[in-house]
């Protein structure tokens, strides 16, 4: 990991990770690679992909109907709610909308056909209010992303051009690195959005499942990208939930307790990390100049120290008995 200033690339610190933190590493996958391999692990035509839900009702001992948008309606005995941080099926089961945080995110892959010229390492650039950083994905994938402060979302915007120009006006000036690796993405590969989080309180946030309906991922727990955890918990969530419910169904017993039984597990991991991820975000978002001289001239080369901050990596969520 490289570390350095806005203000001329100044390098604050470089490390790696086996030296800061024995044991630890970072495995950077485009999402879509990483969805395509685990669909090819499937019958055939198990996934019908862009079906949007329309409306979700109860229906008793029967199960749930899902009524999609394209007329198909699909009566399910269980229903596995992991359609994002926008779930219709969550607000069905009663939570709030995801609370926007105060922080805005460009993100983009940038495109190297005849191959990215960049080590394996994790690029971070701070500014004030502002962050940056890049990681290559792949041979020829660079991801990156831009964090910055904004009092509202505003409208949504779909233009990938004008997306990408907006997005170079924040670094205009920072190492040139990061604004060349901008440059080489395709507009359509550029995205702008709201970084939001729920706060799972004890007592307050309802239940995560209902008959046979139970949350998964960001549908339940959306959690700010401070820490890199947000896919990382939606798949440990996946493994717990398959060793409670995969006993279950073959046993034709209770789905509900199943369901009951990976929330309880599952609570104590994603509700403190939404919380740090959540802090963290607001400590590296300050604007405050004197702020920004003590982290870029103290917190990051002589403070911060790895090991502990990537201690809730160290996490073991079980392992899967093959299938039959």
């Amino acid at each position: 990991m490289r570390m350095r200033s806005s203000a001329g690339g100044r390098d604050l610190r470089e490390f790696s990770f086996e030296e800061e933190a024995p044991g630890q590493e970072v495995r950077a996958v485009e999402r879509g690679a990483l969805l395509a391999t685990m669909a090819s692990k499937l019958p055939p035509g198990a996934i019908s992909f862009s079906s949007r839900l329309k409306s979700i009702a109860g229906q008793g001992p029967d199960g749930t109907l899902l009524e999609l948008q394209d007329g198909r309606r699909l009566l399910s005995k269980v229903v596995l709610g992991c359609d994002g941080v926008n779930s219709p099926i969550a607000r069905w089961m009663g939570f709030s909308e995801p609370r926007y945080v105060g922080h805005m995110a460009f993100r983009g892959l940038a495109d190297y056909a005849g191959g990215q010229p960049f080590e394996s390492k994790v690029n971070y650039i701070y500014g004030r209010g502002v962050r940056a950083g890049f990681v290559p994905v792949s041979p020829t994938k660079v991801y990156w992303f831009i964090c910055f402060n904004s009092a509202t979302p505003g409208p949504k915007a779909t233009d990938g051009a004008a997306l990408k120009r907006e997005a170079l006006g924040l670094v205009r000036g920072w190492p040139e690195d990061l604004v060349a690796v901008m440059r080489s993405t395709p507009d359509d590969a550029v995205v702008k959005t709201p970084l939001v989080d729920r706060w799972l309180w004890p007592g307050l946030a309802p239940p995560a499942s209902r008959g046979g309906v139970v949350l998964v991922g960001d549908a339940w727990h959306p959690m700010t990208p401070n820490l890199g955890q947000g896919a990382c918990c939606a798949l440990e969530d996946a493994v717990v939930l398959a060793r409670h419910l995969a006993p279950a169904v073959l046993a034709g017993s209770d789905v509900g307790e199943a369901l009951r039984g990976y929330e309880s597990e599952r609570w104590g991991r994603v509700f403190p990390l939404t919380a740090r991820a959540g802090l963290v975000g607001a400590l590296v978002q300050w604007g405050n100049p004197v702020v920004c001289a003590a982290r870029d001239g103290v917190v990051i080369p002589r403070l911060v120290r790895l090991g502990p901050f990537l201690e809730h990596t160290n996490f073991e969520c079980g392992l899967l008995d093959p299938a039959a």
